[in-house]
């Protein structure tokens, strides 16, 4: 009975305390909070919705975590949560299109070589503007590529020279570049100022910071990664099967103390010597034999042994740990060298990984599985390894090759973005030649460019338009364009003949045309320049364009013949009148020639075959400066169609039959408005040849000895037994 009462008194006390305790009258730390909890205190109506990035008052952060903290006040997640449709003006595109501006450079301001490029690289693109009224996209001209306090190329006061311009706008519609952030010894991606809404183009970005579908991950170059062009990649065409000297490979700094030390310090345990070299050097900063380890000079002795390009040229495999910062130097040259990089870098957010599948091209470890990594690149089929080496190449050649790939993939993405029902598929992306050369203006469908018909297992249209350009007046019914239009209505793939007036005198009166079985319709060309033949005109319904200068000599026979074979390489010119070009050792310079050899790497537009897409690819994505140069000429617009196809394709163009008389048999030599009679038009093709390379970064054109002549033609054979009879007589 005692025991019934004692717990009775027990268990009313434990309720009182309870009530107690709820009701407020007594107080106890909370999570070692010691001041009194506060309701909310409401006064007044209430407060228009904040912006989530304009909240960061004292009280907001009363319960902040001291890393959350110093993040806000670092300001670099003070945007964490922007994304297009938060932290973008879209109206700002809708007049213009997708123009970017870039901010004109401050007297004083210091510039690395590298930003220079980057800037460079957007000035000469097709979406620069010098009009900020008309900009979609703004970046900066204060060098924000090494955040990095103790580094040399730091610039200070950035966080007062930025919000001091004029169109900052809390960094709405504004893009970032960047490739180091933070210091020793934590290397944090803060930047050092308040970047607000503006977009991130980062090397070394984490999956934590990245925000997706707004920043843009880059990868991590150096300041001789060239501005155009770019090496093509190492793989040789003949490496069937795809083995090498060696297996895994990696060559670099160890760290012996702060981040990106773990994963490096460990490598030795799979590395054997054999197929599996993985070298480290103590040997880098100024204290490192302070800090150096009973393992430091067996593997600096082992690292001075091995050339690091010879390990990367002769290996399947590259391995590419973090370093300091997520991002390393490896990964790019790994994807030149056609070795498959196998990443261990966890909570890297992979480059332009928007856009690319890598798991088609790398190999995506984990650095708490590092033992796992041999076998797991042991196991890997050889025709996968060969796969894998093959996007190796395409990717670099695509997007990474140069300072000027990087920058125009990174606005490519954000144009994707803010034009949706223009963006590219993945397919485009991940296939040749790639999203820069696709442009989605054009097309949304991939059975309407030259270079997809074979993955989707199609064929171009079996017809033709023919474009024939007019540039002198028309006299006599004996002119030689009357003569061509009649052959080239005659074809059985001729759907209709356009004629380009480029000519200074009054449109001939229709009467003055010839009879055709087909449609012919004459244009006038407003703008009277050379450019103008290669614009994409609405009228031409056909994928396939027979392009012609006005005194150019083919046969019926001889159309019929070169459409043909254009239709088993659609993505090339296909055509008779073919030039070459070599490299000048002596003047240092390409040369052009039109030596009649066996050798080409140009087959001129005035008798040749092509898609018509590329009509659209040279009005749109070359710049106004190259077609500038040639309407100023009026020469050399043949030469830059070819170097444009073959950049896209990697090929060579393709010549069909001898046809010597090409150009040899022109009646109109003499015309003093010929330009072929012009004395300069040679000097003026070896000067284009030049001025085409450099923008173009290298040299794209593609020799060939190759060919296509009609089955039996000149061999000992009746000549009614032959498809193309007439080509045999000329």
């Amino acid at each position: 009975m005692q025991a019934r009462k004692r717990y009775l008194i027990l268990l009313s006390a434990g309720a009182c305390l309870i009530a107690l305790l709820y009701f407020g009258g007594v107080q106890t730390p909370l999570h070692g909070y010691h001041g009194r909890p506060q309701w909310p205190h409401f006064s007044g109506s209430l407060q228009p919705f904040s912006p989530w990035d304009q909240m960061e008052t004292e009280e907001y952060n009363v319960h902040r975590s001291p890393r959350q903290k110093r993040d806000v006040i670092s300001g670099v997640y003070k945007g964490k949560r922007c994304r297009m449709d938060s932290c973008f003006d879209f109206s700002l595109c809708k007049s213009n299109g997708f123009k970017v501006y870039v901010y004109p450079q401050q007297k004083g301001e210091k510039m690395s070589e590298s930003y220079q490029n980057i800037l460079s690289s957007i000035e000469a693109s097709r979406f620069y503007t010098s009009d900020p009224g008309q900009a979609c996209l703004f970046v900066l001209s204060l060098d924000t590529l090494d955040r990095d306090i103790l580094s040399p190329q730091y610039v200070h006061n950035l966080r007062t020279k930025v919000q001091n311009l004029h169109l900052w706008n809390n960094g709405k519609n504004h893009l970032i570049f960047n490739l180091y952030s933070g210091t020793w010894p934590d290397y944090t991606e803060d930047l050092g100022f308040d970047f607000g809404q503006a977009m991130l183009a980062k090397a070394s970005i984490s999956t934590e910071n990245f925000r997706p579908n707004f920043d843009v991950s880059i990868p991590l170059f150096g300041k001789e990664h060239p501005r155009t062009g770019g090496e093509r990649g190492y793989l040789k065409y003949n490496s069937i099967p795809p083995y090498r000297k060696y297996m895994l490979v990696f060559k670099g700094k160890r760290y012996l103390t702060g981040i990106g030390s773990d994963t490096r310090n460990a490598l030795y345990h799979v590395h054997n010597s054999e197929d599996v070299v993985l070298l480290t050097t103590c040997k880098h900063g100024k204290d490192w034999q302070k800090h150096k380890d009973a393992r430091c000079d067996r593997d600096n002795a082992q690292y001075d042994k091995h050339d690091y390009r010879e390990m990367l040229h002769n290996s399947t495999f590259c391995l590419v740990p973090r370093g300091r910062r997520l991002g390393s130097f490896r990964f790019l040259e790994a994807l030149q060298a056609a070795c498959v990089p196998v990443i261990l870098s966890n909570g890297w957010e992979m480059p332009f990984s928007e856009i690319i599948h890598w798991n088609t091209a790398a190999v995506i470890g984990d650095e708490r599985l590092l033992l796992q990594i041999p076998s797991t690149v042991r196991s890997i089929h050889q025709d996968s390894i060969l796969s894998l080496r093959q996007q190796t190449q395409f990717l670099w050649e695509a997007y990474f090759s140069s300072v000027e790939r990087i920058v125009l993939t990174t606005l490519e993405i954000i144009h994707d973005r803010v034009l949706q029902h223009a963006a590219r598929s993945n397919l485009m992306w991940n296939s040749l030649p790639g999203g820069l050369y696709s442009l989605p203006q054009y097309s949304s469908y991939l059975g309407d460019f030259p270079f997809h018909y074979a993955k989707l297992g199609i064929k171009p249209r079996p017809k033709f338009t023919a474009v024939i350009h007019a540039v002198t007046p028309l006299i006599s019914q004996s002119q030689p364009i009357l003569k061509l239009l009649v052959a080239v209505a005659k074809s059985q793939y001729c759907v209709q003949v356009i004629v380009l007036w480029n000519c200074d005198k009054p449109l001939p009166a229709k009467h003055h045309w010839p009879a055709t079985s087909v449609p012919v319709l004459v244009i006038d060309g407003e703008s009277k320049v050379m450019s103008s033949r290669f614009l994409p005109y609405d009228t031409i319904s056909t994928d396939a364009v027979l392009s012609l200068d006005e005194d150019t000599v083919l046969s019926t026979t001889e159309v019929d013949f070169a459409f043909t074979v254009w239709q088993s390489f659609p993505e090339r010119i296909v055509g008779y009148p073919a030039r070459s070009h070599f490299w000048d050792s002596n003047k240092e310079r390409w040369g052009y020639t039109s030596k009649w050899t066996n050798d080409y790497s140009m087959v001129l537009t005035g008798a040749a075959i092509y898609h018509r897409y590329y009509h659209y690819l040279y009005t749109s994505y070359l710049p106004a400066s190259l077609r500038g140069l040639v309407d100023q000429l009026s020469n050399c617009e043949d030469i830059l169609m070819n170097f444009l196809v073959s950049a896209v394709t990697k090929l060579p163009p393709i010549k069909v039959t001898q046809k010597k008389q090409y150009k040899e048999t022109m009646m109109v030599q003499t015309s003093r408005a010929s330009r072929w009679a012009d004395p300069d038009h040679f000097a003026q093709r070896q000067s284009c040849m030049n001025k085409f390379a450099s923008w173009f970064g290298s040299m794209p054109l593609v020799h060939s000895n190759m060919r296509l002549d009609p089955v039996l033609f000149k061999d000992q054979v009746s000549i009614l037994r032959k498809k193309y009879k007439d080509i045999e007589r000329l």
